[in-house]
């Protein structure tokens, strides 16, 4: 079992790691627990459906883990899942594009990209 508390990071893979090392940079009394679905990447080309159904797993997984958080570090779960997993579990979820995008926007001067 993973400790009481801990921000869950689910990643299709092992890119998320990246993720998992800024939280524990940024926020180093959190514990973290990773998750990094090894067994079936990459969640790219896989149907959305499946692409959801391994999303809920995962965060089912990390939530009996009893972790406070989630961040989803994989860009197919965030575009195909979000909304299904905010839904599905009562905890803060977070992802990866919308900030990220929302930072671009704000550096634009139209704010528009592209």
């Amino acid at each position: 079992m993973g400790e009481a508390g801990a921000i869950g990071v689910f990643d299709s893979g092992v890119g998320g790691l990246t993720i998992l090392k800024e939280i524990v940079s940024l926020l180093p009394n959190e514990n973290t627990i990773y998750l990094g679905d090894t067994a079936r990447v990459p969640y790219g080309s896989k149907p959305k459906a499946t692409v959801i159904q391994y999303a809920l797993e995962g965060a089912r997984f990390l939530s009996k883990q009893k972790v406070k958080a989630l961040v989803v570090a994989c860009n197919t779960i965030c575009c195909l899942a979000m909304s299904k997993l905010r839904k599905a579990f009562d905890l803060p979820i977070i992802d990866i594009i919308a900030p990220a995008s929302r930072a671009a926007v704000g550096l634009t001067k139209n704010k528009r990209i592209g």
